[in-house]
Protein backbone atom coordinates (compact mmCIF):
# COMPACT_ATOMS: atom_id res chain seq x y z
CA UNK A 1 0.00 0.00 0.00
CA UNK A 2 1.16 3.58 -0.96
CA UNK A 3 0.04 6.04 1.43
CA UNK A 4 -1.02 9.54 0.81
CA UNK A 5 1.38 12.51 0.03
CA UNK A 6 1.83 14.40 3.45
CA UNK A 7 1.28 18.15 3.65
CA UNK A 8 4.48 18.89 2.26
CA UNK A 9 3.82 16.80 -0.69
CA UNK A 10 6.27 14.26 -0.58
CA UNK A 11 5.38 10.01 0.65
CA UNK A 12 5.46 10.15 4.59
CA UNK A 13 8.53 8.44 6.33
CA UNK A 14 6.28 6.07 8.32
CA UNK A 15 2.24 6.20 8.87
CA UNK A 16 1.72 8.54 11.92
CA UNK A 17 -1.01 6.40 13.07
CA UNK A 18 1.40 3.29 13.01
CA UNK A 19 4.26 5.66 14.53
CA UNK A 20 8.19 4.92 13.59
CA UNK A 21 8.76 2.17 15.66
CA UNK A 22 6.05 -0.41 13.51
CA UNK A 23 7.94 -1.54 10.78
CA UNK A 24 4.33 -2.36 9.22
CA UNK A 25 4.08 0.97 8.87
CA UNK A 26 7.27 2.50 7.95
CA UNK A 27 8.97 3.17 4.42
CA UNK A 28 10.01 1.76 1.85
CA UNK A 29 6.20 0.68 1.36
CA UNK A 30 5.66 -2.62 -0.01
CA UNK A 31 3.54 -2.65 -2.93
CA UNK A 32 2.85 -4.34 -6.40
CA UNK A 33 4.03 -2.15 -9.92
CA UNK A 34 0.31 -2.35 -10.82
CA UNK A 35 -1.02 -0.12 -7.77
CA UNK A 36 2.23 1.98 -8.36
CA UNK A 37 1.42 2.56 -12.06
CA UNK A 38 -1.76 2.95 -11.25
CA UNK A 39 -1.24 5.83 -8.43
CA UNK A 40 1.09 7.87 -10.47
CA UNK A 41 0.13 7.55 -14.30
CA UNK A 42 -1.06 11.00 -13.79
CA UNK A 43 0.15 13.46 -16.96
CA UNK A 44 1.56 12.54 -20.33
CA UNK A 45 5.06 12.74 -18.86
CA UNK A 46 4.50 10.15 -15.95
CA UNK A 47 2.93 8.15 -18.72
CA UNK A 48 6.34 7.73 -20.67
CA UNK A 49 8.65 7.55 -17.25
CA UNK A 50 6.38 4.80 -16.41
CA UNK A 51 6.51 2.71 -19.90
CA UNK A 52 10.34 3.23 -19.52
CA UNK A 53 10.17 1.68 -16.01
CA UNK A 54 8.11 -1.57 -16.84
CA UNK A 55 10.51 -1.53 -20.65
CA UNK A 56 13.65 -1.56 -17.76
CA UNK A 57 12.04 -4.13 -15.54
CA UNK A 58 11.27 -6.15 -18.43
CA UNK A 59 14.91 -6.18 -19.81
CA UNK A 60 16.02 -6.98 -16.12
CA UNK A 61 14.02 -10.63 -16.44
CA UNK A 62 15.38 -11.38 -19.75
CA UNK A 63 19.09 -11.25 -18.73
CA UNK A 64 17.99 -13.76 -15.29
CA UNK A 65 17.39 -10.75 -12.24
CA UNK A 66 14.37 -12.07 -11.11
CA UNK A 67 15.29 -12.64 -7.74
CA UNK A 68 14.55 -8.94 -5.64
CA UNK A 69 13.39 -6.24 -5.50
CA UNK A 70 13.01 -2.51 -6.17
CA UNK A 71 13.24 0.83 -4.10
CA UNK A 72 11.57 3.56 -6.33
CA UNK A 73 11.98 7.13 -5.17
CA UNK A 74 12.61 10.63 -6.15
CA UNK A 75 10.80 13.03 -7.38
CA UNK A 76 8.78 11.08 -9.48
CA UNK A 77 6.71 9.93 -6.24
CA UNK A 78 6.50 13.23 -4.60
CA UNK A 79 4.18 16.17 -5.81
CA UNK A 80 6.54 17.90 -7.97
CA UNK A 81 4.32 19.65 -10.25
CA UNK A 82 2.96 21.88 -6.94
CA UNK A 83 6.42 21.97 -5.56
CA UNK A 84 8.54 22.95 -7.78
CA UNK A 85 6.26 23.76 -10.77
CA UNK A 86 7.68 20.86 -13.16
CA UNK A 87 7.20 17.25 -14.08
CA UNK A 88 9.13 14.51 -13.02
CA UNK A 89 12.15 13.94 -15.20
CA UNK A 90 12.37 10.03 -14.55
CA UNK A 91 12.25 7.74 -11.48
CA UNK A 92 15.07 7.05 -9.13
CA UNK A 93 15.94 3.11 -8.28
CA UNK A 94 18.17 0.56 -7.06
CA UNK A 95 17.41 -2.83 -7.35
CA UNK A 96 18.60 -5.42 -4.85
CA UNK A 97 18.83 -8.40 -7.01
CA UNK A 98 20.45 -11.90 -6.78
CA UNK A 99 22.20 -12.36 -10.47
CA UNK A 100 21.59 -14.98 -12.33
CA UNK A 101 23.49 -18.45 -11.12
CA UNK A 102 25.63 -18.22 -14.18
CA UNK A 103 30.15 -18.01 -13.96
CA UNK A 104 31.12 -14.65 -12.68
CA UNK A 105 32.89 -14.50 -16.25
CA UNK A 106 29.72 -14.47 -17.65
CA UNK A 107 27.92 -11.92 -15.17
CA UNK A 108 30.59 -9.49 -16.14
CA UNK A 109 30.15 -9.82 -19.77
CA UNK A 110 26.39 -9.64 -19.36
CA UNK A 111 26.79 -6.78 -17.36
CA UNK A 112 28.81 -5.28 -19.96
CA UNK A 113 26.76 -6.05 -22.96
CA UNK A 114 23.78 -4.29 -20.96
CA UNK A 115 25.15 -1.43 -19.97
CA UNK A 116 21.69 0.30 -20.04
CA UNK A 117 20.55 -1.71 -17.28
CA UNK A 118 23.79 -1.22 -15.09
CA UNK A 119 24.90 2.42 -15.93
CA UNK A 120 22.65 5.02 -14.54
CA UNK A 121 23.61 7.64 -17.46
CA UNK A 122 22.69 5.48 -19.91
CA UNK A 123 19.21 3.58 -18.07
CA UNK A 124 18.29 7.41 -17.80
CA UNK A 125 18.13 8.02 -21.32
CA UNK A 126 17.33 4.79 -21.97
CA UNK A 127 14.27 4.24 -19.79
CA UNK A 128 14.05 7.37 -17.79
CA UNK A 129 15.08 5.38 -14.94
CA UNK A 130 18.05 6.79 -12.48
CA UNK A 131 18.63 3.01 -11.49
CA UNK A 132 21.47 1.97 -9.79
CA UNK A 133 21.81 -1.93 -9.31
CA UNK A 134 23.16 -3.92 -5.84
CA UNK A 135 24.59 -7.53 -6.33
CA UNK A 136 22.89 -9.49 -3.29
CA UNK A 137 25.79 -11.96 -4.00
CA UNK A 138 28.31 -9.94 -2.45
CA UNK A 139 29.81 -9.67 1.36
CA UNK A 140 27.00 -9.02 3.66
CA UNK A 141 28.44 -5.88 4.81
CA UNK A 142 28.58 -4.89 0.99
CA UNK A 143 25.07 -5.17 1.08
CA UNK A 144 24.12 -3.56 4.23
CA UNK A 145 26.93 -0.62 3.64
CA UNK A 146 24.78 -0.21 0.49
CA UNK A 147 21.51 -0.17 2.16
CA UNK A 148 22.58 2.19 4.66
CA UNK A 149 23.46 4.33 1.73
CA UNK A 150 20.28 3.90 -0.73
CA UNK A 151 17.97 4.32 2.68
CA UNK A 152 19.87 7.72 3.84
CA UNK A 153 20.21 9.19 0.39
CA UNK A 154 16.25 7.95 -0.65
CA UNK A 155 14.95 9.03 2.70
CA UNK A 156 15.56 12.97 2.16
CA UNK A 157 15.11 15.54 -0.27
CA UNK A 158 18.72 16.14 -1.47
CA UNK A 159 17.79 20.03 -1.49
CA UNK A 160 15.51 20.26 2.09
CA UNK A 161 16.84 17.61 3.72
CA UNK A 162 13.24 16.84 4.05
CA UNK A 163 12.32 13.29 6.20
CA UNK A 164 10.21 11.35 3.21
CA UNK A 165 9.37 7.52 2.28
CA UNK A 166 10.09 5.84 -0.74
CA UNK A 167 8.41 2.47 -2.46
CA UNK A 168 9.28 -1.11 -2.95
CA UNK A 169 8.78 -3.11 -5.79
CA UNK A 170 9.64 -6.95 -6.40
CA UNK A 171 11.01 -7.46 -9.43
CA UNK A 172 8.84 -10.63 -10.13
CA UNK A 173 5.46 -8.80 -10.02
CA UNK A 174 2.29 -8.28 -12.37
CA UNK A 175 4.07 -5.87 -14.83
CA UNK A 176 1.67 -6.92 -17.71
CA UNK A 177 -1.18 -5.34 -15.58
CA UNK A 178 0.76 -2.70 -15.20
CA UNK A 179 1.30 -2.13 -18.91
CA UNK A 180 -2.24 -2.96 -19.98
CA UNK A 181 -3.28 0.17 -17.34
CA UNK A 182 -1.07 2.51 -19.17
CA UNK A 183 -2.25 1.57 -22.54
CA UNK A 184 -6.15 1.68 -21.24
CA UNK A 185 -4.93 5.26 -20.26
CA UNK A 186 -3.16 6.40 -23.37
CA UNK A 187 -6.12 5.24 -25.55
CA UNK A 188 -8.55 7.09 -23.23
CA UNK A 189 -6.51 10.51 -23.47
Amino acid sequence: MIPELNQSGVLPPFIAEQGPADPAGMAPYRTTITEFVRRYAQTPERITILKGLLEYRKKLKELGITQGFQWLDGSFVENIELNRGRPPADVDLVTFAVRPNIELEKWKGLVNNNIEIFLPEKSKEKYYCDAYFVDLNTHPIHIVSNARYWFGLFSHQRDTYLWKGMVEIQILCSDDEALEFIEEEMANA
